[in-house]
């Protein structure tokens, strides 16, 4: 049988389905102890739509490879951050035409600033590589990501916010 966390780490985001959820640093941990395999998962946002979906996937591929006894935990501390992305997440998004985010802003402990303009940032094209990109709207398709586009070549796109 195959292990839970191959398993788990072959399930795809809902909203980025060019990325598991591995890649995306949501699947936190899979365990399995005594016949139970317990998954946790962070959201990206507090009230992620996608975490019900997420749930259902994680549990239908682990019943569909055999396992019985599934759980599956939603993590919220720490919370997640645009860093857990990994490597290969990031080259899967510009490859998909999608601008992987940036470094994260780093903070302190404690709560987070509110700041009513958005952050400024330059962000590479995924077409053609020139940072003379504009935000064209803070929020796109999800809230984690915002559209741009490119002033060299034109082109819209996504960008996955640093968070």
């Amino acid at each position: 049988m195959v292990s839970p966390l191959a398993v788990a780490a072959t399930v795809t985001d809902p909203e980025l389905p060019m990325l598991t959820l591995a890649d995306l640093g949501v699947l936190r941990s899979v365990s399995e102890e005594d016949g139970r395999v317990t998954v946790a998962i962070t959201p990206t946002y507090t009230g992620c739509p996608a975490m019900d979906t997420m749930r259902d996937d994680l549990e239908h591929a682990l019943l569909g490879a055999g396992y019985s006894d599934v759980e599956i935990r939603t993590v919220l501390e720490p919370a997640w951050t645009s860093d857990w992305i990994s490597a290969d997440g990031r080259r899967k998004l510009a490859e998909a035409g999608i601008a992987p985010p940036g470094a994260a802003p780093q903070r302190a402990s404690g709560p987070v600033p509110l700041t009513l303009s958005p952050p400024v940032s330059r962000v590479a094209c995924p077409h053609c590589g020139s940072l003379d990109t504009e935000e064209q709207s803070r929020f796109s398709a999800t809230a984690c990501r915002a559209l741009r586009r490119c002033r060299a070549c034109l082109e819209p796109f996504e960008h996955v916010k640093e968070i």
